[in-house]
């Protein structure tokens, strides 16, 4: 509940107005510090990983290709490694998207964020997105890892991300996610609370990502119903959290 009344008050500032010295959170682990871009490097990654261990966020979010390596540099820090699946466009068949994620998992990803068939959901042929979210699901086997399912929100009609959210559940996912940050909008705070609304009650999470790079973002997002945040910003979010007081994270300096 202390999320829910710092996000309240910072609702309620104008943009640009300093934020108050709210009770403490762990602002960290609520973080998926993500580097998804196509020219990241190794070194990229590797720094990544280090800036994880030194901040302790939930989880690095990361491109197939990186997962080893993240595994290995990550190793005994308690931070995860989530993994993109049929990212960016979610244009893939079921059967890929689950061949990727069994791949990912046996490489040490403790998380996925699969991308929707979105083309299929706009259609109407929700059985495919339904067969779609399950492969991933079950290659996830036994919640060995968590099943993060990305609507591409800035794509939908609110029947349609409202439709994505019921299929998500029915599938028996772990989240639902906003965004993969390559379309043509990120996370908003509608989205986020109409998400929220749909899944809570079934035990989803919501991960909001795409266009979070502040603490006043990061604590909207929050206040509307985001239990994950998806963010290349998050050193920033955290040394703004540190500096007025509202993050217990334990990062360290």
């Amino acid at each position: 509940m202390k999320n829910l009344k710092i996000a309240k008050r910072v609702r309620r500032l104008p943009k640009g107005t300093p934020l108050p010295a709210p009770p403490p959170l762990n602002i960290a682990q609520l973080i998926d510090h993500t580097n998804l871009r196509p020219e990241a490097t190794r070194a990229d990654i590797e720094r990544l990983c280090q800036e994880a261990r030194q901040y302790k966020f939930f989880s690095v979010c990361v491109n197939p290709i990186w997962v080893s390596l993240a595994r290995q540099r990550l190793a005994g820090s308690g931070v995860k490694v989530c993994c993109v699946v049929g990212f960016p466009l979610g244009a893939l068949p079921p059967e890929t998207k689950a061949m990727e994620a069994r791949a990912a998992i046996g490489q040490g990803a403790k998380e996925i964020d699969m991308v929707i068939n979105v083309g299929a959901l706009k259609g109407g042929d929700d059985n495919l997105v339904l067969r779609d979210i399950r492969s991933v699901v079950a290659a996830c086997g036994n919640r060995s890892a968590k099943c993060k399912v990305i609507l591409e929100t800035a794509l939908l009609t609110n029947d349609e991300k409202a439709r994505a959210c019921e299929l998500a559940v029915k599938a028996r996912a772990d989240f639902v996610k906003t965004s993969t940050g390559f379309s043509t909008g990120g996370a908003t705070v509608k989205d986020v609370a109409l998400m929220s609304r749909i899944v809570r009650d079934k035990k989803l999470g919501v991960k909001a990502s795409g266009g979070i790079r502040t603490l006043a973002d990061l604590l909207r997002m929050v206040q509307a119903g985001a239990t994950r945040i998806g963010t290349s910003s998050g050193i920033k979010i955290v040394q703004e959290a540190i500096g007025l007081g509202v993050s217990r994270d334990g990062a360290e300096h």
